[in-house]
């Protein structure tokens, strides 16, 4: 079994954000694929929707937990299925790259990224994640713009060409 995890804040405030780009990819490929409904799991502090791609058992996994506390439901659901760091792949928005572009990595920094930086500190191997730039304009304080709504024609982007690229990559791992 494989899970893929989409980082985020909880509640509607943060839901079209550029902060939950993870989730809002999570949305999309479940219902193309054809995965279970979405249900929450309360020993996991979160919802949790499968399917099989490839003959394989795949597990979106939405923590319910604030970005800096992302970690907690990646070890509970790890711990009970006995999965390991190999067994995981984390999709979240990054700041460090041209806008729109998708970068593969097993290691790293988690940089500025809260959500990275907690599972980094309780995982101590390495482990995929994808990472989507968000941040074009570097005028902008960090927090006020990936805490911002994507624009419409951002969201039409999301909806073809990242999720797309996104998709092939998972393809790959």
């Amino acid at each position: 079994m494989k899970l893929i995890v989409g980082l985020w804040n909880p509640g509607d405030k943060y839901r079209e954000t550029r902060h939950n780009l993870g989730f809002i990819f999570l949305d999309k490929f479940s219902q193309e694929n054809w995965f279970s409904d979405w249900k929450y799991e309360s020993k996991f502090t979160a919802e949790i929707c499968s399917g099989i791609l490839g003959g394989e058992k795949i597990m979106l996994v939405k923590p319910q937990t604030f970005m800096n506390l992302s970690w907690e439901s990646l070890v509970k659901i790890c711990n009970f299925y006995k999965l390991t760091a190999d067994d995981f792949i984390v999709i979240y928005d990054d700041i460090s790259m041209q806008f729109w572009k998708i970068r593969v990595r097993e290691t790293g920094s988690a940089w500025w990224h809260n959500g990275v930086k907690s599972i980094i500190q309780h995982f101590k191997s390495d482990w995929t994640r994808i990472k989507v730039w968000v941040w074009e304009a570097w005028k902008y304080n960090v927090s006020d713009w990936v805490l911002s709504k994507f624009t419409a024609d951002e969201l039409i982007d999301i909806d073809t060409e990242i999720y797309n690229k996104i998709s092939e990559e998972l393809k790959k791992n």
